[in-house]
Formats: structure tokens, C-alpha cells, sequence
């Protein structure tokens, strides 16, 4: 590796006990950059964020920043030696420092004035200068991130680490503090790995994400990629609920419910289409009998009864952009949008 090439993770397994909890896991974070680890509980996602923080060592490979390494090859360097900056759940701001003293605390090694220079710089970029003289338990949990990630930033680092940051704040301030401290983390150009459970949070936040499952990542690339073209079952679920079922090929196709799409597999296959793969057409092709409809703010969901080609009839979900809602048991007419179908060969 070159300098300033970020985070190098390479091979990383880690047990507890018998059990393995990161299998083979490996992903590099250029200057700048933001990667977001994305699982369900218990994947490993947070181990693997130990372990590039230093707070665990893993039991193989390797962990290098900016071209040291830094775990592995008989080298394990603690936390306080790999120039880290960290923002979690709890922000753990010191109770006793005003919010300047929070985010002076962890450059100490420059002369005063260009400490507090420092510091002001970093409380203006996050918003929070006018506040530089008020105590954390006078701010709110939205202010007190904001300081946080001034205080984890201004030293520096060279990798950030966030761990569910924002799941202990409200929607709407979720949404708004999560926008601007991925505007400070670009402007800063340091590399970010960031886990998080929620998957709207990754495709928010992250240039790419790894989605993991068991201690493996199942799938690393940009949101768009998982999105639109999902390796496995796991990631098509995984980033929102979908309509699934199981269907034989027969010369090379699938017959389902929303109409027939080719298929290179042999054998029973599992079909997953997204809700907001199905639209209302006048002349579409499929006719579908309105269960439920409920408003959903820009979209209704509605679940709705087809006809299955292989006998008898599925219920299906679909997330509309209509004005106006379908009253339950009226007949409807379906199109649907072939790249949000997805045919995998069933496990």
C-alpha cells in the first residue's frame, strides 16, 4: 500500500470462544470515503469495527492504516496509537467540560492558541460555535452529536469510526444530523467506516456498503449495485421487504404471478420482487383484486390478490405513487418493472 491510502482490513477472522464471528472478512476505505458495515444483529458488524478501532485483535490477517500495519504479523497497536477518531451511540461527552473543553481534550499536544483555534474551527463547521461556552447537559441529543464528532475530528485522524451514531435521536433530527455530519466527514476527507443496522441509513451515508451475515460479507459495492443488483436472497431482502415465492424453469423461463422472466438456473428457484416493481396500468397485463390500501405520505401500500399460472392465487404487496387509492375489492390492472424481479437459484 502507498501512504495515505485509508484502512486495509485483509482476511479478518475473529472467534468468541468456538464460536467465529468475523469469517474472512476483507474491505478497504480510501481518504474520504465512507463504508458502511450493514447486518442484522449479531453479524459481526460490530466486531469488525473493534478490530479496525483496536479494541479487539483479530485472530487472522491484517489491519493497516495509510500503509502500516497495525494488527497482524506479530503487531497489535492499542487504540491510542492508531490516530482514531470515534463517534457512537453515547456520545460520552465529559460532563465536567464546557463543550470548548470537550473538543480541545483531545488535541493537547498543540500550544494553547492553536488549540482553541483548532477547536473553534471544528465547533463552526458542525455548527455549534456559538455553544463553545455551554455545558453538554444544557445541549440537546442532536447538539451533543454535533460536539462529539467536532471533539473525534479535530485531532485529525485518519479513520473515523461510527457505530449507530444516530439511532438514539428522533426521525426527523436522525435525518437532519446524519446530512450534515456526512457533509463535515466529506469536507474532512477522512475515511469513515460506519456500522448501521438500517439499511435507508447505509444507502444514505455510505459511497459502499458490506453486507454481512454470519461473520461474512455477503456482498461489498455502492448502494445502487445492492440495490439493483443484489448477489443473493439476503441483500434483496435486506434492503426492504419483497414479494417471494418458489417456481420451477420450465424451457428456460419462470412463470409467476407477475409474469414470466428468464431464468439460466435448473432446478426449483426462489423469485423475490420488490413492492415498487408493480405500478397501476389501464391495459397492464395483470389483474389484481385490492385487498387493503393504506396512504403511506408520497406512496400507498396496497395488498393486493393475483393469480398464480402455476394454480390458485398469491397475495402480493405493492407501494404505489397514487393520488388517488383504490377502494378494497375493486379489480386493478398491473405492469411491472422487470429489473426489480430477481430470480436465484433456491438454496
Amino acid at each position: 500500500m502507498s501512504p495515505q491510502t485509508g484502512l486495509s482490513m485483509q482476511g479478518i477472522s475473529h472467534h468468541f470462544g468456538k464460536m467465529r464471528v468475523v469469517d474472512d472478512v476483507s474491505l478497504n476505505i480510501a481518504p474520504g470515503e465512507l463504508v458502511c458495515l450493514l447486518g442484522p444483529s449479531g453479524c459481526g458488524k460490530t466486531t469488525t469495527l473493534r478490530i479496525a478501532a483496536g479494541l479487539e485483535a483479530p485472530d487472522a490477517g491484517t489491519v493497516s492504516l495509510n500503509g502500516a500495519v497495525v494488527s497482524g504479523n506479530g503487531i497489535h497497536l492499542p487504540p491510542e496509537r492508531r490516530h482514531v477518531g470515534f463517534l457512537f451511540q453515547d456520545y460520552a461527552l465529559f460532563p465536567h467540560l464546557r463543550v470548548l473543553g470537550n473538543v480541545e481534550f483531545g488535541i493537547d499536544s498543540l500550544r494553547p492558541a492553536d488549540r482553541h483555534a483548532r477547536a473553534m474551527e471544528m465547533l463552526e463547521q458542525v455548527g455549534m460555535a456559538d455553544y463553545a461556552g455551554s455545558w453538554p447537559h444544557q445541549l440537546s441529543g442532536g447538539q451533543q452529536q454535533r460536539v462529539a464528532l467536532a471533539r473525534a475530528l479535530a485531532p485529525s485522524p485518519a479513520l473515523m469510526l461510527l457505530d449507530e451514531p444516530f439511532s438514539g435521536l428522533d426521525k426527523r433530527l436522525r435525518d437532519l444530523v446524519r446530512d450534515e455530519t456526512l457533509q463535515v466527514l466529506k469536507r474532512n476527507k477522512v475515511a469513515t467506516l460506519m456500522v448501521t443496522h438500517d439499511p435507508e441509513e447505509a444507502m444514505f451515508m455510505a459511497d459502499r456498503v458490506a453486507v454481512m451475515r454470519q461473520g461474512q460479507v455477503m456482498q461489498f459495492d455502492r448502494p445502487e449495485v445492492l440495490y439493483n443488483s443484489p448477489a443473493d436472497p439476503f441483500v434483496a431482502a435486506f434492503f426492504g421487504e419483497v414479494n417471494q415465492w418458489h417456481a420451477r424453469p420450465q424451457g428456460g423461463m419462470i412463470r409467476s404471478p407477475l409474469g414470466d422472466f428468464a431464468c439460466s438456473h435448473d432446478g426449483e428457484c426462489d423469485v423475490l420482487a420488490r413492492p415498487e416493481a408493480v405500478r397501476m396500468e389501464s391495459d397492464g397485463a395483470i389483474v389484481a383484486r385490492v385487498l387493503t390500501a393504506r396512504p403511506l405520505g408520497p406512496v400507498s401500500l396496497l395488498h393486493l390478490l393475483v393469480a398464480d399460472p402455476n394454480g390458485g392465487n398469491l397475495e402480493i404487496r405493492a407501494r404505489l405513487a397514487c393520488r388517488s387509492l383504490p377502494a378494497e375489492g375493486e379489480i386493478i390492472r398491473l405492469a411491472v418493472d422487470p429489473t426489480q424481479v430477481f430470480v436465484y437459484p433456491r438454496a
